[in-house]
């Protein structure tokens, strides 16, 4: 991963003139943060959560799988490895303002970020729901943490790993079982 020392403040201008080098490009708080193509593991969770999500998405919400832009503001676009948001506030290149949920997937080169500023730049931008799945990055075995935004800080919601289902209420029911998101 890369990030541009603070002193070089980007702004969204800056991010949309990159040329495309298929590598994924962040902008937060004005950082450039560029990471590599994602493991295996990391795009297994992230289909099988995908299929998850979309199978009980109410109408009026939609699943969007990364890349796609989020505009928190006008020096921090992120791009959430999957979103629910209002179809409504969906365009065809962005998504503008925070989604109901933002899912982040672990990789060796991006927790800190995730756990991180990420995580906080989500809960500053009112993001309801935030989940952190960890694939088998930074533990044995694949687990879940849904976290809900209370006050301003993320707390946790509920919690899972290995073959123990996760059950949220929250944006929608959805049940997963982390062990799944890797076979």
């Amino acid at each position: 991963m890369t990030t541009l020392p603070r002193g070089r403040s980007m702004t969204r201008a800056n991010l949309e003139a990159l040329l495309d080098d298929g590598w994924r490009h962040e902008l937060v708080d004005g950082a450039l943060v560029t990471t590599p193509a994602p493991r295996w593991r990391h795009q297994s969770a992230i289909v099988r959560l995908l299929v998850a999500l979309d199978a009980t998405c109410p109408g009026d919400l939609r699943v969007v799988v990364a890349p796609f832009s989020v505009v928190l503001g006008p020096d921090t676009v992120v791009q959430p490895d999957l979103l629910v948001a209002p179809r409504a506030a969906i365009t065809e290149t962005e998504l503008l303002g925070a989604p109901v949920l933002a899912v982040e997937v672990l990789s060796p080169s991006t927790t800190h970020i995730d756990l991180g500023l990420k995580k906080q730049r989500y809960a500053a931008a009112g993001c309801p729901a935030y989940w952190v799945v960890d694939p088998g990055t930074t533990s044995t075995e694949p687990s879940i943490t849904a976290f809900a935004l209370e006050d301003g800080i993320y707390v946790e919601a509920a919690a899972s790993r290995g073959d123990e289902p996760l059950t949220v209420a929250s944006p929608y029911p959805v049940r997963v079982v982390p062990a799944e998101l890797i076979t």
